[in-house]
């Protein structure tokens, strides 16, 4: 696996692969990588010849100086585990100078309302951060195709909507979410998480699976009332939001349309650890 350390290293790699002819596949990432990162890679390595990563911690999506203080960093380990894999050709591990030239100010995008909802609501300016990051990599990569979890649902959409804007030359590619063996999404923020707190987070996933049994069966507005009490029960928890949307537009539904398709989104503080979850509702 080549380490490619500067933009220069980066665009002299791709285009002597895309000189080949050979098909480009790409995650981003911010690294602290785990088994949920690893299958965004093993998706690429289906459908491309060539398999990039990159780690960046990228300052611009985080609305709480204090949540990109405590982001774990764990660059070699990070690349041992893309080595150790055996999946990925390259890690583009950029210098803050090589995605933002001009300063770390993100751009100001319309994502016709997506960015709006949800995470929109409660972080403020996250979804310009995510669209610029990603929109220069994109840029730089030149990916014939790229993979997002859905672990992270909007953000997916966002960058869907991205691409169509833009018109990028990438397919983008939705990858489920991996879960650890008592449900909880895999996500870099778990390392933050005692081992107490990761085991009582499992309501997360069991409570989106009761939201999904009683889908199509029980009202909304019942729905919305038995999430919020089964949190108001869960020491050391706090919800942040629960929300059923329609999975195009994102906006929140009050009524299931057969036509349709829907979402349940929640966020839950365990301790001072920001965990998201989302599960399509069949």
């Amino acid at each position: 696996m080549e380490i490619l350390k500067t933009r220069e290293a980066l665009e002299a790699y791709v285009e002597r692969n895309r000189e080949m002819g050979k098909k480009i596949g790409f995650a981003p990432t911010m690294g602290a990588l785990h088994k949920g990162h690893i299958s965004l890679y093993e998706e690429a390595r289906e459908e491309n010849d060539i398999v990039i990563s990159s780690i960046f911690v990228n300052p611009t999506q985080f609305n709480n100086p204090e949540d990109l203080k405590k982001y774990p960093r764990t660059l070699n380990k990070d690349l041992e585990m893309l080595a150790d894999c055996k999946i990925v050709d390259a890690a583009y591990v950029p210098e803050i100078e090589d995605l933002y030239p001009n300063g770390t100010l993100s751009k100001e995008y319309s994502f016709d309302g997506l960015e709006k909802a949800m995470e929109g609501e409660f972080r403020p300016g996250h979804f310009n951060g995510v669209g610029t990051v990603v929109e220069e990599l994109f840029r730089q990569v030149k990916p014939n195709n790229a993979y997002f979890g859905e672990k992270d649902y909007q953000q997916l959409a966002i960058i869907k909507k991205l691409v169509q804007k833009t018109n990028l030359p990438v397919k983008i590619h939705g990858v489920p979410t991996m879960r650890e063996d008592n449900g909880l999404a895999m996500s870099s923020r778990n390392k933050r998480l005692t081992p107490e707190e990761r085991n009582a987070a499992k309501i997360i996933f069991e409570t989106l699976t009761k939201v999904n049994d009683w889908f199509r069966i029980v009202t909304i507005p019942e729905i919305y009332r038995r999430v919020q009490e089964i949190f108001e029960d869960q020491p050391g928890m706090v919800m942040e939001y629960f929300k059923i949307a329609d999975e195009e537009t994102l906006k929140e539904t009050d009524f299931f349309y057969k036509d349709r398709n829907y979402r349940a989104f929640i966020v839950v503080f365990v301790g001072d650890v920001r965990l998201i979850d989302n599960m399509h509702l069949d």
